[in-house]
């Protein structure tokens, strides 16, 4: 069996897993156990880009119109000194 050192852990963040373990009957150390053991055990969500997670929250909202490019207009800054 593997062991893990949490270094640098906050006193709080003890005191809620000594109360969480005390309510489920069992020592803070195997509460922690069992912790790890759910968030290993979550099924891997495939990561993907900004512009996908956006397309995909308006995928079933679509439009019925031409979007123009914008291409050949000068875009000019913002002037954040005045």
């Amino acid at each position: 069996m593997a062991q893990l050192v949490v270094r640098n852990l906050e006193n709080s963040v003890k005191a809620r897993l000594q109360r969480r373990a005390k309510r489920h009957g069992r020592s803070m150390e195997e509460e922690v156990r069992d912790i790890l053991r759910a968030a290993a055990n979550e099924p891997e969500k495939p990561t993907v880009g900004l512009g996908t997670e956006i397309a995909s929250l308006f995928r079933e909202n679509g439009i019925d119109f031409d979007i123009p490019e914008f291409r050949g207009y000068t875009i000019t800054p913002p002037d954040f000194d005045k």
